[in-house]
């Protein structure tokens, strides 16, 4: 198959003129202090954005979102996948629920049925999710055709991972384990129907964790042709940055399955402002430079496109508007918002691209190579719940009794003195931290602490530590 010429046909039916280019934003809630949704329906406003991305189909804000000019993507959860795939009658009444009260005064434009469900592997259950997803949409998208609603396109968004490979993009698939059995059948309802493959896009992890092969600037758009690029050996094509290769080895994938033609909308891109301190890449200085040179890229007139498609329209969605402090994982998960918890901008952005480079409010530099290596310990956030934080206390030393988590905080022990919750509860995470980070726990405590490089010892009381 030659590797070009299946992309120099034009793309018949669809037409690319009329997709808006405005840049999306990802609305999620999992933060215990976060804005009301009408103060972050009115940021989002604000922030000139032209979309909004949900994770559900939250009545309030779908009714904030009435009348605005926002157009609005909600979503099923995956938990009701396999009811609707089953029951044409349960798909009816979640468009019946979610989509008719709000419809059309808000503008809801793109109705997700799970969220990337490909990812999930640890069950049968999760399997049978696969092979209920298509069908899942297929009934969704009837749905709407029976009360007439022709301009909502359905789909699922995907993680990177459905592909086996995506270096270099010419040789890439999905993997054998969803390739027939799902996303053939996926590609065949998205071409019926004009719809888009929907796409979390992240070019922070594949350079992070290959540093030494993926130069910062590749990441970040900051290759060109003279410099920091790479060209395909098997199509000939020239990449200048990490995520248009990313997204063309999506398109070879299509391709190889039959559809070449179908549109690629980014359902999450972003790059995280602050992570563990065994995460130097994860930065503000990073995250302002990719969000900013991806917007000028995809508000681009004309369209840019990928070396693969060129000339095209890619809406996008960044990931996220808040920083949420309640999302589990490492510390780059609660760290990817334009905004702080208090509505004021992490970095100066603007989502419209309008704005040159050098009139942004500068940043500064910081040291992206060199991992820290030394003793780093894990102690209380800063303006925790003290409810939460007590609870999670209580709840950790009486479960570690038998592991010596807490001995040191015994009356009489070492540590016992001051009687302080903070004091304690830092010892406790720090303590069970380093006894389990080898079993993989984190610094995380469902958001109540972080790592820090200040050893919080005090006294005879030597808090353990964790050496990086």
């Amino acid at each position: 198959m030659g590797p070009l010429v299946f992309f120099l046909f034009p793309l018949l039916g669809l037409s690319f003129a009329e997709i808006s280019s405005k840049i999306g934003i990802n609305y999620g809630q999992l933060g215990n202090n976060l804005p009301s949704p009408n103060s972050s329906i009115e940021l989002i406003k604000s922030m000139n954005a032209g979309r909004v991305k949900l994770y559900d189909a939250n009545p309030e804000i779908l009714n904030l979102l009435s009348g605005t000019n926002l157009q609005v993507s909600i979503m099923v959860p995956n938990n009701e996948i396999s009811t609707i795939a089953s029951n044409q009658a349960k798909a009816d009444e979640w468009v019946r629920n979610n989509v008719l009260p709000y419809y059309p005064q808000t503008m809801i434009r793109y109705l997700l049925v799970g969220n990337e469900v490909l990812s999930y592997n640890s069950s049968d259950q999760d399997r049978q999710m696969w092979l209920d997803l298509v069908p899942a949409m297929t009934k969704i998208k009837s749905s709407l055709k029976a009360q007439n609603i022709t301009n909502i396109k359905v789909g699922t968004p995907l993680a990177m991972d459905v592909l086996q490979s995506t270096f270099p993009p010419s040789n890439s698939m999905f993997r054998p384990d969803i390739s027939n059995s799902v996303m053939a059948p996926m590609l065949r309802f998205l071409n019926r129907t004009n719809s888009f493959m929907f796409i979390d896009v992240y070019p922070f992890f594949p350079w992070s964790s290959n540093t030494t092969n993926i130069s910062l600037d590749f990441a970040l758009f900051r290759g060109n042709n003279n410099t920091n690029y790479y060209t395909d050996p098997g199509s000939g094509l020239i990449y200048t940055n990490l995520l248009d290769q990313m997204l063309d080895s999506l398109i070879y994938a299509m391709a190889k399955l039959g559809y070449p033609n179908i549109r690629l909308l980014i359902t999450e891109t972003g790059w995280p402002n602050s992570g563990d301190i065994e995460q130097p890449g994860a930065n503000i200085h990073n995250a302002a430079a990719y969000n900013r040179n991806l917007i000028h890229r995809m508000v681009a007139k004309p369209p840019l496109g990928t070396p693969a498609r060129p000339g095209v329209v890619i809406p996008t969605f960044i990931f996220s508007l808040f920083d949420e402090n309640q999302k589990t994982g490492p510390g780059t998960e609660r760290h990817w918002g334009l905004l702080h918890a208090d509505g004021t901008p992490i970095y100066d952005i603007d989502l419209t691209g309008k704005r040159r480079s050098e009139d942004h409010e500068p940043l500064p530099e910081v040291n992206n190579n060199s991992p820290y290596k030394g003793m780093v310990w894990c102690v209380v956030a800063k303006g925790v719940n003290n409810d939460e934080l007590d609870s999670a206390l209580n709840n950790l030393c009486s479960s570690s009794a038998r592991n010596g988590t807490c001995d040191a905080l015994s009356p009489g022990k070492e540590c016992h003195e001051p009687v302080s919750e903070i004091l304690h509860a830092s010892y406790a995470f720090s303590s069970y931290w380093a006894k389990f980070r080898s079993h993989g726990a984190t610094c995380y405590f469902n958001g109540l602490a972080e790592q820090t490089t200040v050893d919080p010892s005090h006294g005879s009381c030597k808090f353990p530590s964790v050496t990086l």
